[in-house]
C-alpha cells in the first residue's frame, strides 16, 4: 500500500510538471500548488477513463490542467545540462516534445492508482517575497504520507513549477543522470532518439 500511495504521488509530481500559468492574479505560492494540486486530483476521481490508463484522456487533462503551470523549458534544459545551449531551436523543440511525452507515457499508469489521496500543503519557511521558493507538500492516504515539494519561480503575478521533488528525489537530478549516458556518447540527437523510440515503445504497450 505504501508503494501504491509513492507510485501515485510520482505520476502526480510529474504529471504537474508535464504542464502556460494559472490565470493572471496574484496569488501566494502556497495556494497556487494547493489550487493546481487539487484540481489535477479531482479531474482524476473524477474521470473513469483516466483511471482506467486512458492516454489520450490523460494527455488532455495534461493539457488543460498542467501545462499551463509549468515551466518546461526550464526543467528540460536543466535535465539536458550544458548541451542545451549549443543545441538548434529544432533539437529543444524536438527534445520537448519527446520528454513531455515520455513523462506522460511513464507514468500514465501512476494516476489509476489516485484513489484517496490528498495532497496537504505544508506552512511556507522564510520569505514568501521571493522569486525562487520551495513549497513544501504530503500526499495523504493508504500508508505513511510522501513528501511532494515544488520548486517554484514568479512568472508575472503568479507561478511557474520547475521541479518536483518526490519522497526525496528531484525530477530533474533523476533525468539528468539518465540523460548523461546517451549526451556524452552521441550528443543530444542521440537523447531525443532514445526517448522518442522509448516513447513508441511504451505507446505500443499500452495498445
Amino acid at each position: 500500500m505504501q508503494r501504491r500511495t509513492w507510485i501515485s504521488a510520482f505520476g502526480l509530481g510529474a504529471l504537474l510538471l508535464a504542464s502556460p500559468v494559472l490565470r493572471a492574479q496574484a496569488m501566494a505560492a502556497d495556494a497556487f500548488v494547493r489550487q493546481v494540486s487539487s484540481e489535477v486530483i479531482d479531474a482524476v476521481k473524477a474521470d473513469k477513463s483516466i483511471q482506467s490508463g486512458d492516454v489520450a484522456r490523460i494527455r488532455q487533462l495534461v493539457d488543460a490542467k498542467v501545462m499551463p503551470h509549468v515551466n518546461f523549458q526550464r526543467m528540460t534544459a536543466s535535465s539536458v545540462g550544458p548541451q542545451w545551449r549549443s543545441a538548434t531551436p529544432d533539437q529543444q523543440k524536438r527534445m520537448l516534445v519527446e520528454f513531455q511525452t515520455l513523462m506522460v507515457n511513464t507514468y500514465s499508469g501512476a494516476l489509476t492508482q489516485v484513489k484517496d489521496q490528498a495532497v496537504v500543503v505544508k506552512p511556507m519557511r522564510g520569505s514568501a517575497d521571493r522569486d525562487e521558493l520551495v513549497v513544501r507538500s504530503e500526499v495523504r492516504g493508504s500508508g505513511d504520507p510522501i513528501q511532494l515539494d515544488y520548486r517554484l519561480e514568479k512568472s508575472g503575478d503568479g507561478w511557474k513549477i520547475y521541479d518536483v521533488n518526490v519522497g526525496g528525489f528531484w525530477l530533474v537530478d533523476a533525468y539528468k543522470g539518465q540523460f548523461a549516458k546517451d549526451l556524452s556518447s552521441g550528443g543530444l540527437d542521440a537523447l531525443i532518439t532514445r526517448l522518442a523510440d522509448k516513447n513508441k515503445s511504451l505507446a505500443s504497450a499500452k495498445n
